[in-house]
């Protein structure tokens, strides 16, 4: 008989279901955060990477940006 073997059916097509909804739900949730970073603030400097940026502007010499690099080593 058909109805026999009928919850093994629904119980596979509920965790399908579960496992569909559960998926498109992260999905939208990875989407929403990814488009949030891309909009928020760049990622922070480091000392160095300040250092560098100021000896490529000429504001400190190349012996103050080679002791900067010595001292946050």
């Amino acid at each position: 008989m058909w109805y026999d073997h009928m919850g093994w059916w629904m119980a596979f097509g509920g965790l399908w279901l579960l496992l569909f909804w559960g998926g498109l739900i992260a999905l939208i949730i990875w989407g929403i955060t990814r488009l949030s970073r891309r909009n928020g603030t760049p990622p922070k400097q480091g000392p160095l990477d300040v250092a560098k940026e100021r000896y490529a502007k000429g504001e400190i010499s190349r012996e103050e940006f080679e002791q900067i690099k010595k001292d946050l080593s």
